[in-house]
């Protein structure tokens, strides 16, 4: 008998939903950073055992939308939710419970979907924070035990895998044993190369800025040629992005090739071009054809 199903991650901005996404799959198949909106679309890791296959799929941070961009993002957060065999309803232990946090509770709650809570983070905090947090979570109405985790250090992590794996309807495995993400490899290498822009940008610059691929390419030597576009709002953007001499172009394209390389396991010569495009999040075309439903 095997068990097989999806389990939908739902949390506020920065709750550390993508880092847990990777440790429970043992793979990068999530762009981590501490900014807000850093994951844009539904990401889906896989992770199989012997006989269980959990699909997690990392959904946006839930937030009040504020233009085409987010309100597709909270759209697909909803109807994911009410898709999924179960819900993994992620706190960020360091902070307290707000606003956000019981507006997502009460999103769950009426998909009547089986949840789970995971109190992330509690590597950072002391016992009595950790407590504290935990009453907290169970205080908010979500049916279903609540965990306490450290998806950085992975403590208390296998506990809430072997969890949902209970919660799983019995059923085929949905995705061949050794693949870890469903996306495309193309989507993959973009975010690849955003995740380094949000580890360099501030303030407003990393919610204006998105990635997409061009194309790719084999030379005779069997370097493998990557390019891809890196689009701002303003000539201001631009300027930030390239930086004084190109330094910050290139130190955003040299962190990303050494991740491209660990993900396609060979040698990548990558070609950034920045490029403005007023107005792209409100752009309903290039959002449609970047992925972003």
């Amino acid at each position: 008998m095997t068990r097989s199903g999806f389990v939908a991650l739902a949390g506020r901005p920065n709750a550390g939903k993508s880092t847990l996404v990777n440790r429970i799959v043992g793979d990068k198949v999530a762009i981590v950073s501490d900014k807000p909106q850093t994951t844009r679309r539904e990401i889906r890791g896989i992770a199989t055992g012997p006989d269980w296959q959990l699909v997690l799929v990392d959904l946006p941070g839930v937030q009040r939308p504020r233009d085409p961009l987010t309100e597709r993002m909270q759209r697909r957060v909803e109807s994911v939710l009410a898709d999924s065999d179960a819900v993994l309803f992620v706190l960020n232990g360091e902070q307290r419970i707000g606003p956000g946090d019981r507006f997502i509770a009460s999103a769950i709650a009426n998909v009547g979907v089986p949840a789970v809570t995971a109190l992330n983070k509690v590597d950072r905090l002391d016992r009595s924070r950790t407590v504290t947090g935990l009453d907290a979570a169970a205080g908010l109405g979500v049916d279903g035990e609540v965990f306490p985790i450290s998806a950085r250090s992975g403590a208390g992590v296998e506990p809430l895998v072997e969890h949902l794996v209970g919660m799983l309807p019995e059923g085929p495995f949905m995705y061949p044993p050794d693949e870890a993400s469903d996306q495309p490899e193309q989507l993959r290498i973009a975010e690849l190369v955003r995740e380094q822009v949000l580890l360099r940008a501030r303030e407003e610059l990393p919610h204006a800025v998105e990635v997409e691929f061009d194309e790719m390419e084999e030379r005779e030597d069997g370097l493998l040629v990557v390019r891809a576009r890196v689009w701002a709002e303003t000539d201001s953007q631009k300027g930030i992005l390239i930086g004084a001499g190109g330094r910050m172009v290139k130190a955003i394209g040299t962190g990303a090739r050494k991740e491209i390389e660990r993900l396609l396991g060979r040698r990548v010569h990558l070609e950034l071009r920045v490029r403005v495009r007023k107005g792209w999040r409100r752009d309903e075309a290039l959002l449609d054809r970047l992925g972003i439903e």
